[in-house]
């Protein structure tokens, strides 16, 4: 097989691969509301097997993003825990 036959394979395969990559915006659940001491964090969680995208779309001014965002894993956790 020559070097232009397996860079059109890889390409191909390549293509493919990409046309069927998981979206954070398919695995969307409902927003959910999280009270806190600071206030209520508006999350955005995802599936119940997979925290890592889960994040805050609302919080409190009071609160930095990077807290809301842990208020929201911290809550994609509890509930894949259960």
């Amino acid at each position: 097989m020559n070097i232009l036959k397996i860079n059109l394979s890889l390409l191909a395969f390549s293509s493919f691969v990409s046309g069927c990559s998981i979206s954070p915006e398919s695995m969307e659940t409902d927003p959910v509301l999280v009270e806190t001491s600071q206030g209520i964090v508006t999350c955005q969680l995802y599936t119940q097997s997979r925290v890592l995208w889960d994040r805050a779309i609302d919080r409190p001014e009071s609160m930095s993003v990077q807290e809301a965002d842990e208020v929201c894993r911290n809550e994609g956790y509890r509930r894949m825990n259960g």
